[in-house]
């Protein structure tokens, strides 16, 4: 009797033994159908060890109470008298609720699982085959299939097979179960199996003898004509007898299912025949296959059907696999395969996913697959579909480092039997790590961890997933620098043409300079070397993602030779996540931004920063600015001082601008493309501001001292007083002055025209720097007028012969640099003119209109395409710019919004006023923002300005790079440019010219 209040010993031994219900327990062991081994302690020992005992407790009371009259005492005898029968049945009841279904409805299956022989240990086709001869239909062949399943996972769960061994033996069952699926479909339809030859080529994990438990079996279906037979009636007999295999895997009975067969992978996928002769699937592949179908082939065996046509099949795409690499586009292919697996995994099982989330199973595939097609071509021994086989070669061949390899090999198997004791405990296709308490409990028990499974399973399964996150890109790398750096004497290293193939294949255009410079990068002992060495291979595939890898590997060692003795750089680079990928990107993302980091290396600091690609203020430029031109000796040297900030700010701007489009692996690229836009414009724009005031300081004190004799200001017009300068825009200025008291006028012109001579003779010295070139073209006359004028004749001029383009100019002045209340003044005085009262007349509107057409038939260079010239061209900067400007003129008088200098800000004001409908808005606004970003990326690609598409393909690549398309696409960019200009082009039409 049990003592009120106390627990029984039954109760704590249960609990002791694993049992997560010990009451519940009690009750099963009760069960009558126990009654003759309940007592024993083997029993209760046995089923502690289990995955979960109160599972295979419960599966072992259902299995005793549904065996025929008789045959329980034969089952309870074996149980407790034979220990091999004993930890293989309930080892299987308590991984597997499916199984212990299944052992419910066939109570004599278990008997299966008693032999003990060599064969038994180990069962390969032959045996399988044995196993399913006796089905003859769909419901027969499922039975036997679990039958020989349960075999498996007794097998799997007691430690006899390891997880390899396991996957061949599965994938060995469904090549069996492939076999007899045909078998029955030809028996069900002789005519049609006697018209044609059928083999079934098994793809996928099935091919590559590696299968889980439950998961698709990919097939491809090749089919011939028997001699004398008509080839199209033998392809439909060949098509029916497929079909009806698949159906007889595929379709729900009974007895359940027993996989889909997917034939998905075949020419052309679902949209194509579910049958083709070899003769077509060779021209398909010779044709039109994508790469991803041959990394797929990789895995291509034939298993069923027409053993000779199977082979023949295999041997005539062999070639074609192995010659992917050579593909253009072929690694870059492969990594978008990769990343839209990923991008298609919902948010909320990412952190889940086995197979395809970062860190997972196929991350290994996908890492190894490539390694094979790249030195497959010239090393047979890579030929294996089976990963961890083909892992294997890979290290003995050098291909991969033998510590890399031997962390992976660990991390798939653990990540395989994670997978393969998931999907065992209901047989269903899953790969997501459960999230319940007691699903947790059980797969950590399955795997050998008893102290705390939940913990170490999570511990083990983050260790795992971090190694292989780590890995799976540093394998393709590392060994290249293990091929130069030459450290370990008697280690397999990549031979230099495997080295160069596998550069090659990740796109660098010359792979003998790459091996070169990682030479010279990684070779030696120093503690800089060695640094190098664990910084390259990243670096490597941060290159390996751009248009130009080459260049950014060379501007990376010329980077690394002018700062490598500074104790910090590399530091930084190793030790701040963000700074190295920061500088990979933008080394390889053109010409601008290298050279300018070239001739202020230590700028690379701002990429470790976290607020060191933030824009700086106007004010904050400025004073920096004539802070240092006020510590020069000369003017020379003040201009070299301001030149040099202005180096460090475009680079600045330039690495928050490539960063910002491209994104990095922790920040994605920036979606709000506007935002980018301003933020160039406006940073650019600032810094030429704060440049041109230092160089009238520099000016003015080189000639007069603290004080000219005039008080003087810069208007900045054009893009330039519209904060929307681009990195190669000239600065578009007017100069107005105003004689101080008691100067005399001449005295004060000729000062202000002196300084105005020395400040461009300042701002065009030889330098390497990009060019800041001032413009005064926009003033009255023209070239004809004087450069600078006072405010008095400026107000003559424009009260007496200002035209309308001269209005229409001035809506983008603001001050820019030099006298503040000058400048105010000087905006003050044209405010009428840009913004006349009661909006333009006809006639002036009519002028603007016939201005443009005119512009747009003379100015576009000849020979340039007017559908992709940014600037002049069809719906570019310059139709959306007339368009706001004309809106602004007509109504600014009215709309406070519309008086802004920017353009973008003067569409968003005329779009509240009512003045453009939202769609005609976004329309003029998109194609706005993509004109000055093909603008921007043309001058960070090429390093000098341009209004036009590069036509050398790797520069229009890395064009289309930043702006978000991926490698082999601008074709799709250009056509997206011109679908995007066409449509703003008709809304100028509209609103511009009325039609």
């Amino acid at each position: 009797m049990t003592v009120p209040g106390r627990r029984s010993s039954t109760f704590i031994r249960l609990l002791r033994s694993g049992f997560t219900d010990p009451s519940a327990a009690a009750r099963l062991l009760d069960a009558d159908a126990l009654a003759a081994v309940r007592a024993d302690p083997v029993l209760l020992d046995a089923l502690g060890a289990t995955a979960d005992p109160d599972l295979a407790l419960l599966g072992l009371v259902r299995l005793a109470e549904a065996q025929p009259d008789g045959e329980l005492p034969g089952l309870l005898d074996t149980l407790v008298s034979a220990k091999p029968l004993r930890d293989r049945l309930l080892g299987v009841l308590g991984a597997s609720e499916a199984l212990g279904d299944h052992l419910a409805r066939h109570p004599r299956d278990w008997l299966g699982l008693i032999t003990y022989e060599a064969a038994d240990l180990h069962p390969g086709l032959p045996e399988f085959e044995l196993g399913l001869a006796d089905a003859h239909d769909p419901v027969g062949l499922r039975v036997a299939y679990r039958r020989c399943l349960l075999s498996i996972a007794a097998r799997d769960v007691c430690g006899t097979i390891d997880v390899a061994q396991t996957a061949a033996e599965l994938a060995d069952l469904a090549t069996a179960t492939l076999r007899a699926a045909l078998r029955i479909a030809s028996a069900a339809a002789p005519e049609d199996a006697a018209l044609c030859r059928l083999a079934v080529i098994a793809m996928g994990k099935c091919g590559g003898n590696e299968l889980n438990y439950v998961s698709d079996v990919d097939v491809i279906f090749v089919g011939d004509s028997v001699p004398g037979a008509d080839e199209g009636k033998a392809l439909q007999a060949a098509t029916r007898l497929a079909s009806h295999l698949m159906r007889i895997c595929s379709e729900t009975t009974v007895e359940g299912t027993i996989w889909p067969v997917d034939a998905n992978l075949r020419p052309e996928g679902r949209n194509g025949p579910l049958v083709r002769t070899l003769a077509s699937h060779l021209a398909y592949y010779q044709r039109w296959a994508k790469t991803w179908e041959f990394q797929a082939l990789l895995k291509a065996r034939a298993v069923a059907g027409d053993e000779a046509l199977g082979a023949e099949y295999i041997a005539a795409i062999s070639p074609l696999v192995w010659q992917a690499a050579e593909r253009e586009n072929f690694v870059a292919d492969v990594q978008k395969m990769r990343r839209r697996v990923v991008d298609n995994i919902p948010a909320a099982q990412v952190d889940r996913e086995l197979k395809l989330g970062p860190g997972g199973l196929r991350d290994v595939e996908f890492a190894v697959q490539l390694l094979q097609l790249v030195h497959g071509r010239s090393d047979a021994t890579l030929h294996s579909g089976t990963t961890l086989d083909a892992l294997h070669a890979l290290a003995a061949g050098g291909y991969v480092g033998r510590a890399d390899a031997a962390q992976l090999h660990d991390a798939y198997r653990f990540l395989r039997a994670m997978e393969h004791r998931i999907q065992l405990y209901r047989l269903r296709r899953t790969h997501l790590v459960p999230e319940d308490e007691n699903d947790l409990r059980r797969l950590g028990r399955s795997l050998g961890l008893r102290t705390e499974p939940v913990a170490e399973l999570n511990k083990a399964w983050r260790r795992h997933a971090s190694v292989v996150r780590r890995l799976h890109e540093k394998l393709f790398y590392r060994p290249l620098l293990d091929a130069v750096a030459q450290l370990t004497p008697g280690e397999t290293r990549l031979s230099p043409r495997a080295a160069g193939q596998r550069l090659e294949a990740l796109g660098y255009a010359d792979p003998a300079s790459a091996l070169r410079h990682l030479e010279a990068l990684a070779s030696g002992v120093t503690r800089k070397a060695a640094i190098q060495r664990t910084l390259l291979p990243v670096m490597l595939g941060w290159f390996a993602e751009s248009a130009d890898p080459d260049a950014g590997l060379l501007n990376f060692r010329k980077v690394s030779d002018a700062l490598g003795k500074t104790p910090w750089y590399l530091r930084l680079l190793r030790d701040e996540g963000a700074a190295a990928e920061n500088l990979a990107r933008v080394l390889s993302a053109g010409r601008l931004a290298p050279d300018l980091l070239m001739r202020a290396p230590e700028a690379v600091a701002l990429l470790g920063d976290p607020e060191g690609l933030q824009p700086r203020t106007h004010e904050a430029l400025e004073q920096e600015v004539l802070a240092a031109v006020g510590r020069a000796e000369n003017p020379e040297a003040a201009v070299a001082a301001a030149r040099g900030v202005r180096r460090r700010e475009l680079f600045r701007t330039t690495a928050a601008d490539i960063i910002g489009s491209y994104g990095t692996e922790d920040n994605p690229a920036e979606e709000d493309h506007g935002a980018l836009v301003d933020r160039v414009g406006g940073a650019v724009s600032d810094l030429t501001a704060a440049t041109v005031a230092g160089a009238l300081r520099a000016a003015v004190h080189s000639h007069y001292g603290d004080t000219l004799p005039t008080r003087f200001a810069v208007i900045g017009v054009g893009r330039f007083g519209g904060h929307e300068l681009a990195y190669g825009s000239d600065a578009d200025v007017l100069f107005v002055h105003e004689p101080r008291e008691g100067v005399d006028e001449q005295e004060a012109a000729k000062a202000a025209q002196t300084v105005i001579a020395e400040m461009r003779r300042l701002l065009q010295l030889p330098t390497t720097d990009p060019p800041l070139l001032i413009d005064a073209d926009l003033r009255p006359e023209g070239r004809s007028g004087p450069l600078v004028r006072t405010l008095a004749s400026y107000a003559a001029y424009y009260r007496r012969w200002s035209l309308t383009w001269e209005s229409q100019a001035l809506l983008r002045a603001e001050p820019v640099a030099g006298d503040a209340d000058i400048g105010a003044s000087f905006i003050e005085l044209i405010d009428p003119l840009r913004y006349p009262m009661e909006g333009l007349g006809e006639d002036a509107v009519r002028e603007i209109r016939r201005l443009k057409a005119r512009m747009e038939s003379e100015r576009l260079p000849r020979g340039a395409d007017p559908t992709l010239h940014t600037k002049l061209g069809r719906g570019g900067l310059s139709d959306v710019e007339w368009t706001v400007q004309l809106i602004q003129m007509r109504h600014a008088w009215a709309e406070p919004g519309l008086r802004t200098t920017r353009t973008r800000e003067a569409l968003a004001a005329a779009h509240a006023a009512g003045l453009i409908p939202t769609e005609e808005a976004q329309i003029l606004d998109e194609a706005w923002v993509l004109a000055t970003r093909v603008r921007n990326a043309v001058m960070l690609v090429r390093g000098r300005a341009g209004d036009t598409f590069p036509t050398e393909a790797r520069e229009l690549a890395a064009v289309g790079r930043y702006l978000g398309y991926a490698e082999g696409t601008v074709g799709e960019l250009l056509d997206d440019y011109r679908r995007i200009t066409r449509r703003a082009r008709a809304v100028v039409d509209e609103l511009f010219y009325g039609a």
